[in-house]
């Protein structure tokens, strides 16, 4: 077995540093422990990062592309999402339901940029693939652009994401582990209190294929900006209410106060999943659905004014983009597919990797403030410590 690679991609910890004893399942996490542990999996984050000024508000804001293989416009993937709560925005969610493919990067963005992402995805398509002699488009596309709202920490309105941030996102995409905390879409996010963003995880499940024994690779990706404080939980441990009663109730009322205030605005998590685990669309939808076990496990319970929405896709078949016409129904193509009876441990790894991959954009997370001098801190290490000393 690869050695496990602990060294996070910030300066912070990730979870499995900080808390060594704490219980994440019984699947070894990859060797990156992150969403490009998928063979063929790629990602790349950028962030905007400008403080206020006399003439404007701080913007913290950014783009997260995952592309499911390099050649994701002519090579497809089966593919399939879960809305747990729809307050919130998954472009391209209704050819996923209708088809079950997925022809497109994955963008994460702000609520205000969707529609950046979404031309950014076409700029490069046009780019790379009109017709060369005629310089025109003959095909169709469906952007997948999910979001969350930033508007707590940045100044949403600024429209500070741009479509070439997306050009350069797909270009640029690497195997590299993920950057996680205040990076990418999840640059100016909040999660149950505390300053969120970006996070990933990843699973090693045994399996077996045509008889010979194999390993499957499910992992998770994270944009985390929901939730309250005092339903923070660590290994099911109350963390967050802990947290708040140490803060004092004085403290307490203030930041119950601005969460009222921000709640009816903020909130939502997006989660992408990956495998390469040969799964067809409704195994993938319900793959999607595990990602609800996680989040549930650290304390997100859905709420009213929340967008919870996940995506899970296999990159174990490519799927032609455009096979030859015909009246007649034709098979050319051979799909392996897991046997519904033992796809257990697959489930059971989304969940793990779900959940381990919000610990670790809590736990990356850095203090970050916003527009009016709004602050929002991330999770003290050294607090969290001490109190699950007593659960560990």
């Amino acid at each position: 077995m690869a050695a496990i690679n602990t060294i996070s991609p910030s300066a912070r910890p990730r979870i499995r540093e900080l808390l060594p004893k704490l219980y994440l399942g019984r699947h070894r996490p990859g060797t990156k422990n992150s969403l490009t542990d998928v063979p063929g999996v790629l990602v790349h984050t950028e962030s905007i990062k400008r403080p206020s000024t006399t003439a404007s508000h701080a913007v913290n804001t950014g783009v997260t592309t995952i592309l499911p293989r390099r050649d994701w416009f002519n090579s497809g993937c089966y593919a399939g999402y879960f809305r747990f709560n729809g307050s919130g925005e998954m472009t391209g969610s209704h050819w996923l339901d209708e088809t079950g493919l997925l022809n497109s990067p994955i963008i994460l963005t702000n609520s205000f940029s969707v529609g950046a992402c979404y031309t950014g995805v076409y700029e490069y398509a046009v780019r790379e693939y009109k017709d060369k002699e005629t310089g025109l488009v003959d095909w169709f596309l469906l952007p997948v652009v999910a979001e969350t709202c930033d508007l707590f920490l940045s100044d949403i309105g600024a429209m500070a994401v741009t479509s070439d941030m997306v050009v350069r996102g797909i270009d640029q995409a690497s195997a590299d582990p993920v950057k996680e905390g205040n990076t990418g879409g999840g640059t100016g996010m909040m999660c149950q209190g505390f300053k969120g963003g970006t996070g990933s995880a990843s699973r090693v499940i045994d399996g077996v294929a045509f008889g010979a024994e194999t390993n499957y690779t499910v992992a998770a990706l994270v944009q985390a900006n929901y939730g309250a404080k005092r339903d923070l939980r660590f290994g099911g441990a109350p963390v967050g209410l802990l947290m708040e009663q140490e803060d004092g109730a004085a403290a307490a009322a203030a930041a119950a106060k601005e969460d009222d205030a921000t709640k009816a605005k903020d909130g939502s998590i997006i989660v992408v999943i990956a495998t390469d685990a040969p799964l067809h669309p409704t195994q993938l939808q319900r793959l999607a659905k595990r990602a609800t076990v996680g989040l549930s496990r650290v304390g997100g319970w859905g709420s009213n004014s929340s967008g919870d929405i996940f995506i899970a896709f296999s990159t174990a078949e490519q799927i032609p983009r455009a096979p030859d016409f015909s009246w007649k129904p034709t098979v050319e193509q051979k799909i392996s597919v897991v046997q519904d009876v033992t796809i257990n441990a697959l489930f059971e790894g989304a969940a793990d990797a779900t959940e381990e991959a919000i610990y670790n954009a809590l736990v990356g997370a850095e203090d970050m403030e916003g527009p009016r001098g709004k602050i929002v801190r991330a999770l003290d290490h050294e607090k969290l410590k001490t109190i699950m000393e007593k659960y560990l």
